[in-house]
């Protein structure tokens, strides 16, 4: 058994740092890309199905959007933080350290959970007053809210799982857990808020079943194959082990963490201006997030190989990989740039086709957001690239850039001169100042490779 373990690790070392990278990437990005779009249209389908409902419904889910966001800040933490540091150790042979580190990641995301949960249930409203609701969603917000609390462990844990088991090179497996679960919420969504007519909170039950669905099926996977098991007697809270989850995770607790708070303040600034409008940012930040869905998803199968091989000292594979997902992501956001400007009102009145309000409103924001969204494909894998090789201080800031600090300024700056039109462009002015970032951050670590 042990021979056959080191054949497979040996095998897998060598596919990682000897195969094209071109192929590499492609082999492990396309599980991926399957697993971030599937997940991202259970994401839009809570929005399309709970949008038949009324006004109030989707502006709802917009709101606890943010506190989704933030859940998975704290999960990305533990979950790029581990992952990042198995990625390397395996490069670097040594499994036992990426044993120990995988379940310390697991288990503290598990218990950190449980922890946000309880205080969410206490503070509930004002907590989802603080996330921007009025008082004419909170009802709703509340309604949403009760299931997808019950879910935080979950959600959290199966993130840490989910990108543990890609850092390893094991896309296809972790992939089968998460589209699962993705899969049976499209198809629970219109039971429960139609059939069993539980409307908006119909849709977070339907959340909270897919997400327990996911998360056994990946807790039953780990360890498959040459995989990493999640194990208890490997859970040590050793300050050693968190300093090294920390270095790979604040870039990514910084991105989210921060995308969280702005998306608060960006619902609390729409709300001025009405449900509609809160409603309208919920359906664009949908659309945005399935279209943003590939090049993430591309990007995760960048991440294993750039830190395989940098743990490998194969440095000038690092470089070739990078610049190859570089150009095919930023080619596809420059035809999705295209595409959706063009056809903005048709894209957000599939959501509420009879509301003239709403498609105004969030054809508007769309275009705004076309116009820079040829950007992201760049800032996104500069990102990844930083963080994936322990840059942890670029990686920070241009983390917190895109949907953090550059957006609470663009918010500021656009509320104060130009009204909600101020508050829909605020997303593209933050994604331009953040290419400008991104470009002498990238670039002065790839010289360093050389």
């Amino acid at each position: 058994m042990h021979k056959d373990l080191s054949d497979a690790q040996e095998r897998k070392y060598t596919m990682m740092t000897r195969q094209p990278v071109e192929k590499l990437v492609l082999r492990l990005a396309v599980p991926s890309m399957i697993t971030m779009m599937i997940s991202a249209i259970y994401n839009m389908a809570d929005t399309f199905y709970v949008a038949r409902i009324d006004i109030q419904s989707p502006a709802a889910v917009g709101i606890v959007f943010s506190y989704m966001a933030f859940i998975q800040a704290i999960a990305f933490f533990f979950g790029h933080g581990s992952a990042n540091y198995i990625s390397r150790a395996l490069g670097a042979k040594d499994r036992e350290g990426a044993a120990l580190i995988a379940s310390t990641g697991f288990f503290t995301s598990f218990i950190a959970g449980v922890l946000i949960a309880s205080l969410g249930f206490i503070f509930m409203d004002s907590l989802l007053k603080l996330l921007g609701s009025t008082d004419t969603i909170l009802p709703h917000a509340r309604a949403y809210f009760r299931y997808i609390l019950i879910g935080t462990p979950l959600i959290m844990s199966s993130f840490v799982m989910n990108n543990q088991m890609r850092f390893q090179g094991n896309a296809f497996t972790s992939m089968l857990g998460i589209t699962f679960g993705a899969c049976l919420n499209i198809i629970l969504d219109p039971i429960f808020i139609f059939t069993f007519g539980m409307g908006v909170s119909g849709a977070s039950f339907a959340t909270m079943l897919s997400q327990f669905v996911s998360f056994v099926i990946l807790l039953r996977l780990t360890g498959r194959g040459d995989g990493i098991k999640i194990s208890f007697r490997n859970f040590k809270p050793a300050f050693a082990h968190y300093k090294e989850i920390a270095a790979g995770g604040f870039p990514s607790l910084g991105r989210q963490g921060l995308a969280s708070f702005a998306l608060a303040y960006m619902n609390q600034l729409a709300g001025i201006y009405g449900d509609t409008a809160i409603a309208a940012l919920s359906v664009v930040n949908r659309v945005i997030m399935f279209s943003t869905s590939m090049v993430l998803g591309f990007g995760q199968g960048f991440q294993p190989v750039c830190g395989f091989n940098y743990g490998a000292k194969e440095f000038s594979r690092v470089r070739r990989a990078f610049w190859f997902t570089v150009i095919t992501t930023s080619a596809y956001c420059c035809v999705l740039s295209i595409t959706g400007y063009i056809f903005a009102e048709n894209v957000i009145a599939i959501f509420r086709p009879d509301d003239i309000d709403l498609i105004s409103i969030g054809s508007r924001a769309l275009r705004y957001e076309c116009i820079v969204y040829t950007t992201v494909g760049f800032v996104t894998i500069s990102n990844m690239y930083l963080q994936s090789i322990r840059k942890t201080i670029r990686a920070s800031i241009l983390a917190a850039s895109r949907q953090g600090i550059m957006l609470f300024i663009a918010l500021q700056i656009g509320i104060n001169f130009f009204g909600l039109n101020g508050v829909i462009m605020a997303q593209p002015m933050s994604d331009a100042f953040t290419f400008l970032l991104a470009i002498p951050f990238s670039l002065s670590a790839l010289n360093e490779t050389k």
